[in-house]
């Protein structure tokens, strides 16, 4: 799958978005090993730590399939649904992609005017938590 597909999906994902209170959306697009695609939207709630990161609810809605195998993932984001600029994950969401992906796993962020920056996870997170 090219990248410009999966980030056109995040983008899709990101208009899904609940976010009342913040009023940023963002949006994921998961690509599998396989080539199956898992989107995910930021879910936010009025005590905020039960809010949920676009990341974490595509990984987690692909694991929930039975998917562990994973290539890349776009993302994008903005206040009031608009890309202004590059939106990286936050740090839980470098974690879980750490849990279930290598260091070469790619990440493509979606900026304003079609531009595009990628990043392996290695470079977003040179230290992840293990046991």
């Amino acid at each position: 799958m090219e990248r410009e597909e999966l980030i056109a999906m995040a983008m899709d994902a990101m208009a899904r978005a609940y976010a009342p209170y913040s009023g940023f959306h963002v949006g994921a697009a998961l690509l599998c090993a396989d080539g199956s695609v898992y989107t995910g939207c930021n879910i936010e709630n009025a005590s905020y730590g039960a809010t949920n990161c676009a990341e974490r609810t595509a990984f987690f809605t692909a694991v929930a399939q039975g998917h562990r195998d994973f290539t890349a993932i776009a993302i994008c984001g903005g206040p009031g649904g608009k890309i202004r600029d590059f939106c990286p994950p936050c740090g839980i969401c470098r974690q879980v992609m750490a849990e279930f992906c290598d260091g070469t796993f790619q990440i493509h962020l979606a900026g304003p005017n079609g531009t595009c920056e990628t990043y392996t996870l290695s470079q977003l997170l040179p230290g992840k938590f293990t046991l």
